[in-house]
């Protein structure tokens, strides 16, 4: 999925994935649980309709699984 975002979005993605390294709960990110098919994973915004979707692996592991608009994701 991430191969298929035009270069802004990648560009933004690898912005935002700096600032989740530094803190994973800045608010700007919007960081929150999700539910139904993705229950168990949680959410960081890219951009205002981008969402990154990942899994907490362990102790400070983290692997992002999706990307995508919230309609691609969550329909």
């Amino acid at each position: 999925m991430f191969k298929k975002q035009p270069a802004s979005i990648k560009d933004k993605f690898e912005e935002r994935v700096r600032l989740f390294r530094e803190d994973m709960f800045e608010p700007i990110l919007n960081n929150h649980p999700l539910e139904g098919e993705w229950l168990g994973c949680r959410s960081i915004n890219i951009t205002g309709d981008i969402r990154a979707i990942f899994e907490e692996l362990g102790d400070d592991h983290f692997e992002f699984v999706a990307i995508g608009t919230h309609s691609e994701l969550y329909s």
